[in-house]
């Protein structure tokens, strides 16, 4: 049976997982009504994979004995001055996750709830790489700074980035 304690820091998670896919559909909505469809494709994508990461943390509850809650929230920002701007704020937020998901592994190790601390080491990973992936799209955005043509190949690269990413299944 799960910890009480973790448990409620998991679905702590869960509604920041969901915020994250609620914040990434909102920033590819204003992408694709500001002339940025392969920006768009890429956020619609990554709103997709943020669903997942809330889905494995809400079958992970169920599966030890818990009970995954959905909770209210604040709808996320939906205009944006730049792609440069909707980027930042990425990165923000995904250093925002990554603490968060830190502290979730600190409570589960003072629980004892070992189990839930392995299960938590891919989104410790996860985290990593999704820090490095924005992190190396905002250098590229702040590096062509407001060329036009810059931008033009910067949303061609990010199409090619969502053709090959492909969306993992809630359980894997």
């Amino acid at each position: 049976m799960m910890n009480k304690n973790v448990e409620k820091s998991i679905n702590e998670q869960i509604k920041k997982e969901e915020f994250s896919s609620r914040l990434y559909l909102a920033m590819a909505i204003w992408c694709e009504s500001n002339g940025f469809p392969g920006a768009a494709e890429f956020l619609y994508k990554h709103a997709d994979e943020e669903r997942v990461h809330m889905l494995k943390l809400v079958h992970f509850v169920a599966d030890r004995g818990g009970k995954a809650k959905l909770m209210p929230m604040n709808p996320p920002e939906q205009d944006y001055k730049s792609l440069l701007e909707v980027f930042k704020e990425i990165m923000k937020h995904e250093e925002y996750i990554t603490a968060s998901i830190n502290e979730l592994y600190g409570v589960a190790l003072k629980e004892n709830e070992f189990t839930t601390a392995n299960f938590l080491q891919w989104y410790i990973t996860e985290q990593v790489e999704e820090e490095k992936l924005f992190s190396t799209i905002l250098d590229k955005i702040s590096l062509v700074g407001a060329d036009k043509a810059g931008m033009f190949h910067i949303d061609k690269e990010l199409e090619g980035m969502a053709a090959s990413k492909t969306v993992p299944e809630a359980g894997a």
